[in-house]
């Protein structure tokens, strides 16, 4: 192909929204970190909110579902797919990545945290928090075990903390209660770091920092996987460099409470369309 055939492809591709796709509107916290960054892109997400949490589901059920979101984003033109799911990114990443292969790129939400983390030189011990599936995955905790081995990783799920803050029991004292009984469980003495290993739980960051006193080091995922998208679109000559976004977002079961939540993930209310996949 030739270069300026190339060129045009890729002008008209960038014009092409980015998909998101979370088990449910926690993710926004995602593509909200992603629109700041990149404010010319427009976005379709998809919250799976039929079939949430997915921390409770099977491997293959969420692969499957993972597979049939990825079908309708890309349906939607979109030129790249975000897992913003811990849990998802977790168990089927690989499997989405070999179903779209050849169509469009996947970045999970895992990736970029440990690439950020294992360049920290001072950390000796890490916790991880983040639903059972995704602490039962040890995706964290393998993947560390490769890059950094000195490192010493301690696993706790957190099941209560996502559906606390979908409740509005942020920063709050219900929300302290239930951090005081996660953080000083026993695994997570002495740590350096703290892996937020869901989406969710960048709305709690400063209650967790204010535990530990601002003494060590806490790691979301949003910032990083923004700045992990920009890259690879730099990369690959996608960015879109006009101006006029259009954002969609979908939800497999709509209800007023999830449309009014939606303001808290992604700081302004969002309007939520219904759409029914085949899953």
């Amino acid at each position: 192909m030739s270069n300026s055939k190339l060129k045009t492809i890729n002008s008209e591709l960038s014009n092409s929204p980015i998909g998101i796709f979370d088990s449910g509107i926690g993710g926004l916290t995602v593509a909200k970190a992603i629109s700041d960054a990149l404010p010319n892109e427009s976005l379709v997400y998809f919250g799976d909110t039929v079939h949430m949490p997915y921390g409770e589901k099977s491997t293959e059920a969420i692969c499957r579902y993972a597979i049939r979101i990825g079908d309708f984003l890309i349906g939607k033109g979109c030129k790249m797919i975000v897992m913003a799911c811990n849990t998802a990114s977790a168990v089927a990443f690989n499997t989405l990545k070999a179903h779209c292969k050849g169509k469009v790129e996947i970045v999970n939400v895992i990736g970029p945290v440990l690439d950020h983390i294992v360049h920290q030189d001072s950390i000796k011990k890490i916790g991880i928090i983040g639903t059972q599936t995704t602490i039962n995955s040890d995706v964290y905790k393998k993947a560390l075990a490769i890059r950094n081995p000195e490192v010493e990783t301690m696993s706790l799920a957190t099941p209560l903390l996502a559906p606390m803050i979908e409740e509005g029991f942020a920063n709050s004292n219900i929300s302290q209660a239930v951090l005081q009984s996660y953080l000083s469980d026993i695994k997570l003495n002495d740590i350096n770091a703290l892996i937020l290993a869901c989406t969710h739980y960048p709305l709690i960051k400063q209650e967790i920092e204010a535990y530990y006193n601002n003494k060590i080091l806490i790691v979301d995922s949003p910032a990083l996987v923004a700045e992990r998208v920009k890259r690879l679109l730099q990369y690959d000559e996608l960015l879109n460099e006009q101006t006029g976004t259009k954002h969609h977002f979908f939800v497999s079961d709509y209800t007023e409470s999830f449309e009014k939540t939606t303001s808290m993930f992604y700081g302004t209310s969002l309007k939520l369309e219904q759409v029914t996949l085949p899953i």
